[in-house]
């Protein structure tokens, strides 16, 4: 292979340089590029393929994750990459979403882009050298793309602003914004944040774009380079005096029928006047310029259409629906609808309608993720599904799309800083919105929707959190920044921007622009509006429900949590788990230890699982003197009896205190192996593993404090019928000679520890 067929070109972004190369990977696709940051190496190719007769741009974006990539092997059963996680998918959407609306008009030839991680560092993330690749890709290609899209990461960590931060800095970040952009304007932009204000993000906005354009630099430079010449595409012409005529003809009709307040009723008004305009100037349907005449009527009646739409909402500022630009269309919202679920809510916006479901369950059963990325397991998550029945129409249902999946992770996004942390909260969580119905700006629904299912379901969120979309009609320099933007909005406006947040910041953002000059002027407006709207709707979630709700549904499990000290976990697992499995077994719970001694008990009857938890606790806290216990005598011997205090730990009753005010020939005289006495400890020599008991009801020790004890003890002890020093050692030595569980039981640590305790049926 000839290296001068071999380019490379560079950008320094942040102190890193980023590397693109074309001419040896992939040569026979119409573009490609291997995109390079440290270790991080990504694959872009685009390709062109036949001429379709559509009136879409056929494009596909794929992301390949392949498990080498991180020196992995695929965890599923056939040990190989399926169909693209959830990672490739949003990284495959965030390649689409800025590039689509740059192609050419008329662009009808099938195009794919495939990007593929060939090498993952774990310091440089490759999401966004996709990003990057894809579009240098074809810039390579013949697809006459008029600009080059360049994307960069801005994070916040200790208070500063830091461009591509590292993978490992992205865990519990501030502010994780990806931003994509050309030269002229940004066009794209996905953010989790930690309630952080608008002024930081718009700031944040500006650093990104200023990076954007060093990239887009690059990408012109190895077009110029490599790249291949371009096809030359015929835009669809417009014909004026066909439009002139239509609107002259059917302008007022479809004046009257976009004004139609209901969603459903206006497109079946405006589809009459639609059909009416194209029988009336396609022609005959048998003749030879139908299909070119119903084609130009085609254009010119959506021409009229958009124009009619955009010049009432910028000139007249009323909408389809009649509300005005930051009018919030009517909420109604219910919680508790499900009423066998954890927690339920209905929220309902207009025309779009989303009812969302919290379930609880165990952090057994926490989502294993196997990625190329560091992350390895999550305990709350939600998912997001639009059923075709949600817009009047029937379709397949064949699992989630990758708008349902995008749609999931932004709502997702929105929560997470609130959701309380698993030390809190030691449940795992899971959201899922259904849409029932849509016109617009149903991911924020599913928002509202889901914050209200988790605080009705007892989840002690920190605030609650609403979404609101916002658009934009911009006309020259006039432009309208639109509240709660309605299906219609979104698919004739310039842009959708979803915001989400508490009450005192954001917490997830998505825009998605499709015209260049929109500035920061406009962004600040649409944010400011947001917050507005924000507030609003949060004073009416509120109204519904003022927060989460003291107890969980009794139909939830319950999960009590304990810390033990680490040297406790053999003594609860016991020989060969046979304690822990008693225990599951007696109070019908589920215990799981960590090797930090952090103890999880899982019972569906709340009180059982404190009971448990309170076992827990007595028989693996440290026997301290006053400490009272109800034991059972385990062993006889001729100078006292053993009473077990707890699975493990046992005391001493000394002869001479087994009958108080009695002299006492044989402790069998008043105490067998197996009663039930009532004691409290009076001595604890941790050294010699000893514990000394009296009877509770033994005079000499009846009332006295903790302290007064522990001053007896200091100074030997009321001696009783013998030489204390005397049964002190034997019974020392006894109680090391013993074999229960393999050590001294006054000590409380079992000779012989199995397992991690993480597994009771494996010890």
């Amino acid at each position: 292979m000839s290296t001068d067929a071999v380019k490379t070109v560079s950008v320094e972004i942040a102190g890193k340089e980023i590397s693109f190369e074309t001419g040896k990977l992939a040569k026979q696709a119409s573009g490609s590029v291997v995109v390079r940051q440290g270790d991080t190496m990504v694959l872009c190719t685009a390709t062109i393929g036949n001429l379709r007769d559509v009136d879409f741009l056929p494009l596909t974006v794929d992301v390949e994750e392949r498990m080498y990539a991180a020196g992995k092997i695929p965890g599923s059963f056939f040990k190989r990459e399926g169909r693209a996680g959830e990672k490739g998918t949003l990284t495959a959407r965030m390649i689409d979403r800025p590039i689509r609306p740059l192609f050419p008009k008329g662009w009808h030839f099938e195009t794919q882009l495939v990007a593929i991680p060939l090498s993952i560092d774990h310091v440089n993330p490759y999401d966004i050298l996709a990003m990057n690749g894809a579009s240098t890709a074809l810039m390579l290609s013949p697809v006459p793309l008029p600009t080059p899209v360049g994307a960069v990461r801005i994070g916040k960590i200790d208070g500063n602003f830091v461009v591509n931060p590292d993978e490992a800095d992205l865990v519990g970040i501030d502010l994780d914004l990806i931003v994509a952009g050309t030269d002229d304007a940004i066009l794209m932009v996905e953010a989790g944040a930690n309630e952080i204000p608008e002024a930081e993000i718009l700031d944040a906005l500006d650093i990104a774009h200023s990076e954007i354009k060093k990239i887009c630099a690059a990408q012109r430079e190895l077009a110029e380079l490599a790249g291949k010449e371009k096809l030359v595409i015929e835009p669809p012409v417009i014909d004026e005096e066909l439009v002139r005529q239509i609107g002259e003809s059917h302008g007022a009709a479809l004046d009257a029928a976009t004004q139609v307040e209901d969603k459903l009723e206006r497109q079946a008004a405006t589809k009459a006047v639609e059909e009416a305009v194209l029988e009336q100037y396609s022609g005959a349907p048998d003749a030879d310029t139908y299909a070119e005449y119903r084609q130009r009527a085609q254009l010119a009646f959506d021409k009229i259409e958009k124009s009619i739409i955009r010049q009432r909402i910028a000139v007249h500022k009323k909408r389809p629906d009649g509300r005005g630009e930051r009018e919030i269309r009517d909420i109604s919202i219910e919680v508790s609808v499900a009423p066998r679920t954890h927690g339920s809510a209905l929220f309902t916006r207009g025309q779009t309608q989303a009812i969302s479901v919290a379930a609880l369950g165990t952090l057994k059963e926490e989502m294993r993720l196997d990625t190329l990325g560091l992350e390895t397991h999550k305990f709350y998550w939600h998912h997001y599904n639009f059923p075709p029945f949600s817009v009047g129409e029937a379709g397949f249902m064949r699992g989630p799309k990758r708008r349902d999946i995008g749609h999931g992770a932004l709502a997702e996004r929105a929560l997470v800083p609130v959701v309380p942390s698993t030390e809190d909260f030691p449940y795992t969580i899971r959201v899922v919105s259904d849409i029932l119905e849509s016109n617009g700006s149903s991911s924020m629904a599913s928002v509202c929707g889901s914050s209200l299912a988790l605080m009705d379901a007892g989840v002690p969120i920190r605030k609650p959190v609403a979404g609101i979309a916002m658009g934009l009609i911009k006309e020259g320099d006039d432009y309208t920044v639109l509240t709660d933007i309605a299906g219609v909005e979104d698919h004739l406006g310039d842009m959708d921007f979803k915001v989400a947040g508490t009450g005192d910041g954001i917490t997830a953002l998505q825009m998605d622009i499709k015209i260049t000059g929109v500035t920061f002027d406009i962004l600040r407006d649409a944010l400011a509006q947001a917050h507005e709207a924000r507030q609003s709707i949060l004073a009416q979630m509120r109204e519904a429900i003022a927060g989460p709700r003291e107890s969980l549904s009794p139909h939830a499990p319950r999960i009590v949590s304990v810390d033990i000290s680490p040297d406790k976990i053999g003594l609860l697992i016991g020989k060969g788990g046979e304690t822990i499995r008693g225990l599951q077994d007696e109070f019908d719970a589920q215990i799981d230890v960590n090797d930090d001694g952090h103890v999880l008990v899982y019972s569906s009857n709340g009180e059982m699982g404190e009971a448990l938890a309170e076992r827990i606790r007595s028989m693996t806290k440290e026997v301290e003197i006053g400490d009272a216990f109800t034991g059972k005598v385990v062993k006889t011997t001729t100078f006292g009896a053993f009473v077990e205090l707890a699975k493990g730990t046992d005391g001493l009753l000394h002869i001479s205190n087994v009958s108080p005010g009695q002299r006492v020939d044989a402790v069998e005289d008043v105490l067998n192996k197996g009663d039930e006495i009532a004691v409290r400890v009076v001595e604890v020599d941790r050294e010699r593993g000893r514990i000394g008991l009296r009877l509770a009801e033994d005079p000499d020790i009846a009332g006295k404090s903790v302290e007064e004890l522990a001053a007896l003890a200091a100074a030997g002890g009321p001696k009783r019928g013998g030489d204390r020093g005397d049964r002190g050692d034997r019974g020392g030595r006894d109680g090391r000679d013993r074999e229960r569980n393999g050590g001294a039981r006054g000590s409380g640590r079992p000779r012989h520890r199995s397992g991690t305790g993480r597994d009771p049926e494996r010890g």
